[in-house]
């Protein structure tokens, strides 16, 4: 029979011996990331500024969506360093 709890130090073991039984302790349906939740914003961009990034995305095959968030993400983390 499966133990119903494990302790702090049980668990850190486990982590730093590679061993992944300690996720049978988490509810991995029906987790979530604290700050991932999305936010709809609403961005007004000069026409030229618009077409250079949709350049961009066709260069890399992604959306402008995500040319948008790849280099605000880069940034941000810039910022932050």
């Amino acid at each position: 029979m499966k133990k119903k709890t494990m302790t702090a130090e049980e668990m850190e073991t486990l982590f730093d011996e590679g061993d992944m039984r300690y996720l049978e302790y988490f509810d991995m349906e029906n987790a979530v990331r604290l700050g991932d939740e999305q936010e709809k914003v609403t961005l007004s961009l000069p026409g030229w500024m618009a077409s250079s990034i949709d350049d961009e995305a066709r260069r890399l095959g992604i959306t402008r969506q995500a040319v948008i968030k790849t280099w605000l993400d880069e940034k941000l983390q810039d910022v932050s360093a």
